[in-house]
């Protein structure tokens, strides 16, 4: 069911950020109509795969939703798409403004068809600055947001990217909550809104809730940074046997560590004595933990630090994590059978409702498997539609 039962999406998104937060939305109950161009998301052909078209970061970002391929720059395109669009709930798309203006889907003219639809861009830059037009992926935005210096600077000095799509999945973390917020908005007042969420804008804040610091003030009091986040020595530790994932913070941590360890030295140390001791020396402090952590094997400290209620995880990687104990008792990777497929593993929905439980009402479709289905919803008739085909506005539903 999903607390977004009976809102419909239309999703005019590609690759990952506007997928990613589609999916999100058709993951808690939204009907999501995914509109592809005629050759299809260009993440269909990221491998590897077992049939053309349907590949991994496709199928983990568009389940939930249903595909209709059009070609947007045939008139009878866009005129399927503004009858798709004039009783939809929400439109998510993340080309450029100035795309949508050219393809005659702008909001003043959505907006004069459906005034109760909130209309969603998510794209590189505020639409007020001079990097406007300025196209934007995930590797830019983090090298604008200086995450790369900062690998740097608590690495070995060279700037590499953070090895995850971390903006494009941040940025459609934030779009999720602004449609529904605006959503909220729209069922009070009866009115849509243009919802901009630009990714540059979105990233610097994210970064710089962090490392702001001193530059906070002004004058700025330092040159800005956490000092525990750039702190070389903050990363999993190195154990006799592997690596581990620990975090001693407050007070009360520390007292138990220094009782399970025996550390006595430790405890009248001003360096490690206190919080404020703690944090103005914290390039010490981890350098000591992390010898400390080389005397024990990874199950000597995780059995050690869990009875001392000390906070610790596994170090896992890619093939570890499947097998993570707590993962596998609530079910998160489970394993399904797709419809063209087979058997996939997928991903469960993390949050969790006493009243409107949501989980995936479908697998990612093939290009243009609902197309048919979608075109006959909006009153397009059998004739009509084999005539979008002829006229190459739309493709043959998949066999």
């Amino acid at each position: 069911m999903g607390p977004l039962k009976g809102i419909k999406v239309i999703d005019m998104t590609t690759v990952l950020m506007g997928p990613y937060a589609t999916q999100m939305l058709g993951d808690y109950g939204a009907d999501v109509i995914k509109v592809e161009s005629l050759d299809g998301d260009v993440t269909r052909l990221i491998g590897p795969m077992r049939h053309a078209g349907m590949g991994p970061v496709f199928l983990n970002t568009n389940r939930s939703k249903r595909s209709i391929c059009l070609d947007l720059k045939k008139p009878a395109g866009r005129e399927a798409v503004l009858r798709l669009l004039k009783d939809a709930d929400v439109l998510v798309y993340n080309v450029r403004p100035q795309a949508m203006a050219r393809l005659q889907l702008g909001y003043d003219v959505v907006s004069a068809i459906n005034p109760r639809l909130v209309y969603a861009g998510v794209f590189g830059f505020g639409q007020d600055g001079p990097y406007a037009a300025k196209p934007a992926y995930d590797d830019l935005i983090q090298g604008a947001t200086a995450l790369p210096a900062l690998m740097a600077q608590t690495g070995d000095g060279v700037p590499r990217y953070v090895p995850n799509a971390l903006v494009d999945r941040i940025v459609g973390l934030t779009a999720v909550g602004a449609i529904c917020a605006s959503l909220v908005h729209r069922d009070r007042t009866g009115r849509g809104q243009r919802l901009d969420i630009p990714m540059f804008e979105t990233m610097a804040g994210f970064v710089m809730g962090d490392h702001m610091g001193g530059l906070t003030y002004e004058p700025p009091l330092d040159k800005g940074g956490y000092a525990r986040h750039l702190s070389r020595d903050r990363r999993p530790y190195k154990t006799s046997d592997g690596y581990l994932s620990v975090i001693v913070y407050n007070d009360k941590q520390w007292e138990n560590f220094f009782k399970a360890t025996g550390r006595d030295d430790l405890r009248t140390d001003p360096k490690f004595a206190t919080f404020a001791g703690r944090a103005a020396n914290i390039d010490v402090v981890y350098a000591e933990l992390a010898h400390i952590f080389e005397t024990r094997t990874t199950a000597e400290w995780i059995d050690l630090l869990t009875k001392a209620d000390v906070p610790v995880m596994p170090m896992h990687d890619l093939a570890s994590i499947l097998h993570d104990e707590h993962l596998e008792a609530t079910g998160f990777f489970p394993v399904v059978t797709h419809p063209t497929e087979g058997p996939i593993r997928s991903m469960k929905v993390t949050a969790s409702w006493s009243e409107t439980e949501a989980e995936p009402v479908r697998l990612a479709p093939r290009l243009n498997e609902h197309g048919a289905e979608i075109l006959r919803e909006v009153g397009y008739s059998a004739d009509e539609i084999a005539a979008m085909v002829r006229d190459g506005v739309t493709r043959a539903a998949p066999e």
